[in-house]
């Protein structure tokens, strides 16, 4: 297979039926890790947003058990592409992520804003370090499958274009970031996990580089002190020189998807998609009713 012969496949699919198997494509075939790392960007925003960085703050999910509340963020995600959303397995994983959610008092713009980041942020990510651009097609295909599970997951007023995705993004941003101590103790969090996936001795670098990657907007509203120009420059120019060389070599042949990411280190044995994520506990909040949890079956426990 030739380099952009998958990318044909994407164009010959029709962004508005097909949008499923199109976002799988990109997702997991021609952009994997370039999509994990996107989304991991467009997570780390919204700490920026206080209401969202408080809550996540008091939870105590993201700076009491970062890895484990990573990998079921992750693994969630991940089985409505694999599975698509007619699945069992998928609607296992967005019940999951409902029921989460319904424990807490979060507003219909914070859910929004949050699914417009996971649409619009890897764009902006692959233009600037993919080996290829996202194209209008794939943007397309990208914001009908979120416009899904948005729907999926209750979110009222979703916008209906990549464009209108966008526009979401930006004035949420301009309005509502800003500092909060909790959404800076989540980011702090977020930064110390990724560096454990490394050797101690590459913490500070791993570190520095990660706030290398955000832009002036999402520094001043963490209060994170800018890094060097130089520092900005080496980091970003490491992410151009690996997306040029990522284009000179051969296609990908199997999917890669995000429950076969290295960083997944909260289930070695398997995993039930219905036994992830957090569950409501009798007297502090949330249905006190325990609910038996059906199993989504063994093609999620890979």
């Amino acid at each position: 297979m030739q380099r952009y012969e998958r990318l044909k496949e994407i164009l010959r699919l029709d962004p508005d039926q097909d949008f499923l198997a199109i976002y799988r494509l990109t997702s997991t075939y021609e952009f994997p890790w370039d999509i994990t790392r996107a989304l991991e960007l467009a997570l780390y925003r919204t700490y920026a947003v206080p209401a969202i960085g408080r809550l996540l703050a008091e939870t105590g999910e993201f700076t009491g058990h970062a890895q484990k509340r990573y990998d079921d963020t992750a693994l969630l995600l991940d089985a409505v592409v694999e599975h698509g959303f007619d699945s069992d397995v998928a609607r296992t994983a967005i019940r999951r992520v409902n029921q989460m959610h319904r424990s807490y008092d979060i507003g219909n713009a914070d859910m929004r804003y949050v699914l417009c980041t996971f649409v619009v942020i890897p764009k902006r990510w692959l233009d600037a370090y993919g080996w290829r651009p996202l194209t209008p097609h794939e943007q397309r295909a990208a914001a009908r499958y979120y416009a899904t599970l948005g729907r999926h997951m209750g979110i009222q007023d979703i916008p209906g274009s990549y464009e209108e995705f966008e526009a979401t993004v930006d004035a949420y941003e301009r309005e509502h970031f800003g500092w909060d101590e909790g959404g800076r103790k989540v980011a702090d969090a977020t930064l110390d996990l990724m560096a454990s996936w490394y050797p101690a001795p590459l913490a500070p670098l791993v570190r520095g580089a990660a706030l290398a990657l955000l832009d002036r907007p999402l520094l001043e509203a963490l209060r994170f002190a800018p890094p060097g120009p130089w520092v900005r420059r080496l980091v970003r120019g490491a992410l151009r020189l690996r997306g040029r060389a990522v284009r000179l070599l051969p296609p990908r042949t199997e999917p890669h998807y995000a429950r076969q990411n290295r960083e997944i280190k909260s289930y070695p044995g398997g995993y039930d998609v219905g036994e992830l994520g957090t569950f409501p506990v009798p007297g502090k909040g949330g249905c006190p009713v325990p609910h038996p949890r059906r199993a989504a079956g063994a093609d999620a426990q890979q």
